[in-house]
């Protein structure tokens, strides 16, 4: 199977790219940089520079690479900056337009597509579990707004599609949660983090290995993904990660209004049911705790 990862030069598309190379697969891999900053002379991988939101370019590529499934990680993810009045053309141009050129690139040569979504398509209220085929849509912010718009593209378009939203992504590649947290409490002897909002990590190989998996498949739909090990809040996840790396610095917990410094509004709910991924076969992703300590150490902080 030949795959084609958009965004491959992100924190989840290197990931991805590695994953499809591990399993033996062709992937082209593809992002706005000039150069791929992983290593480029492997078998079976090769490097294109593309930007999504040229429609032409696209249909050009996709016509003459011919790829069996496409996994779209690009996207415009800098969330308080995208609240910006002179941004918010840009990151439309980028979540929605860029993505509606993918899915009709998709559909023009017949092959999958997964779309990584996000639980800020939701409004984030209460506290049940959102479902993967819930429509009861309500973004806060402009890039929730942009990315449910792409999935609605996805979604009309095409029939082979894999909807996945995630949450609380981190990884080897590119800043995190985890590593900025990290650094600031080696640097003070106390650190505040927000307390009242909810939801469960991802680390991205992990979820790398399931959209892989799922493009193995047929069975397309909506589906949410993140690690397994229970809800928790930004800060007591940030408890966990002090303790296994031995961080002495205090965690104090604080109220999103309290934090009071993003511009865009985060939803409090971020807690996504993930039963869907078991009941069509698929292997759930290890818990975040687990995830944190392999991190760690592959990280080397």
């Amino acid at each position: 199977m030949k795959f084609l990862v958009t965004g491959a030069c992100g924190q989840l598309g290197y990931e991805v790219v590695e994953e499809v190379l591990k399993r033996g697969y062709e992937v082209i891999a593809t992002d706005t940089r000039t150069v791929y900053k992983g290593l480029n002379e492997r078998e079976g991988f090769s490097y294109v520079q593309l930007d999504i939101t040229n429609k032409e370019k696209v249909l050009e590529m996709f016509a003459e690479s011919k790829p069996k499934a496409v996994i779209h990680c690009a996207a415009w993810t800098a969330v308080d900056l995208a609240e910006e009045e002179s941004r918010m053309e840009e990151v439309w141009k980028v979540n929605v337009d860029g993505t509606k050129n993918i899915a009709a690139a998709c559909k023009m040569i017949d092959c999958k597509m997964v779309y990584i979504s996000t639980d800020y398509v939701f409004n984030g209220r209460g506290t049940v579990p959102w479902q993967p085929d819930c429509k009861d849509y309500d973004p806060l912010n402009i890039y929730g707004r942009t990315k449910l718009e792409g999935e609605k593209v996805v979604s009309q378009l095409l029939k082979k599609y894999f909807i996945i939203r995630t949450a609380w992504v981190f990884g080897l590649h590119g800043n995190n949660f985890v590593s900025t947290m990290i650094s600031a409490g080696k640097q003070h002897n106390e650190v505040r983090v927000v307390s009242d909002q909810v939801g469960t990590p991802t680390y991205a190989p992990d979820l790398a290995r399931l959209l892989i998996d799922m493009c193995e498949t047929e069975k397309y739909g909506y589906y949410h993904a993140t690690n397994e090990g229970g809800y928790v809040s930004w800060y007591e996840f940030c408890c966990e990660f002090y303790r296994q790396y031995g961080l002495t610095a205090k965690v104090v917990p604080i109220s999103t209004a309290e934090y009071g410094l993003s511009k865009a509004k985060r939803p409090q709910n971020s807690r996504l049911e993930k039963r869907k991924l078991q009941e069509n076969g698929f292997r759930p992703l290890p818990i975040w705790q687990d995830a944190v300590e392999r991190y760690l150490k592959e990280a080397g902080l």
